[in-house]
């Protein structure tokens, strides 16, 4: 039984989302779970998620969730947009809320770790070519 649609394709909050993690080496897109989800060979990035303990919510409909550096996730801890989404945060994901004023170098950046904490090294190394 497929997942309903958890999102609306012309949200521009996804757009912007999707061409940022679109625009990486290898990266492609496919919908699980209801959800447009960000990948190379490894998920490393989902728009939308769900509240811990309360998977019907909404309040994380628009939201990254992403996979952090390991010595960065206390401080992103203590920013009141980012919460431990259901499901994926028993893994150290993150679901960084996307209503309101948005920081997009922000989320360009969160993007691009926790690509680089998943994809193979050599999309890696292609993604490192490009800043060169």
């Amino acid at each position: 039984m497929a997942h309903p649609a958890r999102f609306d394709d012309d949200d521009p909050i996804l757009a912007r989302v999707r061409g940022i993690a679109l625009a990486l080496p290898g990266a492609a897109e496919k919908i699980s779970h209801g959800r447009p989800t960000f990948f190379s060979q490894k998920v490393f990035a989902i728009f939308g998620g769900v509240v811990k303990g309360d998977h019907g919510s909404d309040a994380l409909r628009q939201s990254l969730v992403f996979l952090p550096e390991a010595d960065e996730r206390p401080a992103l801890l203590e920013d009141p947009r980012v919460v431990v989404p259901g499901y994926e945060g028993a893994y150290g994901w993150l679901a960084l809320d996307l209503r309101g004023d948005v920081d997009w170098d922000e989320v360009a950046e969160l993007v691009e770790s926790s690509y680089r904490a998943t994809a193979p090294a050599r999309l890696v190394a292609e993604l490192d070519s490009r800043d060169d």
